[in-house]
């Protein structure tokens, strides 16, 4: 299990919503909607939070005030079974 922690890496997500009361980081890595990180509203409404990786692709959305939104600053999108896309990010 020690070799797993050293493994993993640190990654920042972050998501614009100055309106926003809620936002969620929700992927492969959190079981998807089982286990949300909460993000944290700093300046200028930029939600902000970092979670811990392991090496690889792995897919994420946001839950924005119980809405599902895409990751605007993401390129590499994967199509999803409910007819949206859903992000990818690689720990390198």
């Amino acid at each position: 299990m020690a070799t797993q922690t050293k493994n993993l890496k640190k990654q920042h997500f972050r998501f614009k919503s100055p309106g926003a009361t809620s936002v969620l980081l929700v992927g492969d890595f959190t079981h998807w909607q089982q286990q949300p990180v909460p993000m944290h509203k700093g300046q200028e409404g930029v939600w902000t939070v970092s979670v811990e990786l392991t090496p690889g692709k792995h897919t994420y959305r946001f839950i924005v005030d119980a809405e599902w939104r895409d990751d605007p600053e993401c390129t590499l999108r994967v199509p999803n079974p409910f007819g949206g896309h859903n992000m990818v990010r690689e720990a390198a």
